[in-house]
């Protein structure tokens, strides 16, 4: 009887000192934006900020779930604030590379994808720094540059069917109609339900047989 009671008076201990230490833990911004609470997320990152305005991390955070969002100036002035804080993190170079990319400032973009790229050769995001330079050079109607950078991106990610679709359609605007039609037989492989990579084959197909 004496060890029951001895267990339980553990447990309930127990549990106690886990609530305290939960009610006292700091909010946590990355877990709210990894879980898709990104009003929370920002939130968190603007206290955090206007208690300490020289946390890179919270800047960070905040720049992604902008981004997310689709607040782009807001995210480009919290991204050049953070660049002063440190002006060689990659994090943020992604972060102003992505943002001009959607803001179309097409050769800014690129500038900061390739200093993303020639300084973390193997970083967390080097197959969405590749994938975008890849959108930009079609953009541009580099199409063999588009390649190259599409090639590398699915190297990164083999499984993202999109991302093939947009390779084959830089090989077949470039003329490199083989090997288009295996770029979009392999996003086909991976969906068979994307009608972009349907289309692409048999369009190709008809220009080959000179219809």
């Amino acid at each position: 009887m004496k060890t029951s009671k001895k267990i339980f008076f553990a447990g309930i201990f127990l549990i106690f000192t886990f609530s305290v230490y939960a009610q006292d833990r700091p909010p946590d911004a990355l877990a709210e934006y990894r879980n898709g609470n990104f009003e929370r997320a920002i939130i968190i990152c603007r206290e955090e900020i206007t208690e300490n305005p020289n946390n890179l991390e919270a800047h960070v955070v905040l720049c992604w779930t902008l981004i997310r969002l689709s607040r782009f100036e807001e995210a480009m002035r919290y991204a050049r604030a953070a660049r002063t804080l440190n002006r060689f993190d990659a994090r943020v170079t992604q972060i102003l590379g992505e943002i001009s990319y959607y803001q179309g400032r097409n050769n800014e973009a690129l500038q900061y994808f390739q200093e993303y790229a020639a300084a973390v050769p193997e970083g967390q995001r080097i197959d969405q720094v590749y994938y975008f330079m890849g959108e930009i050079f079609i953009r541009q109607g580099k199409f063999r540059h588009a390649d190259i950078a599409l090639s590398t991106a699915v190297y990164w990610v083999p499984n993202n069917a999109a991302w093939w679709v947009r390779l084959a359609y830089t090989r077949e605007n470039a003329g490199d109609l083989s090997s288009a039609i295996e770029a979009y037989d392999r996003a086909l492989s991976l969906n068979s339900q994307l009608m972009d990579a349907q289309r692409g084959i048999e369009r190709i197909r008809r220009t080959m047989s000179g219809q």
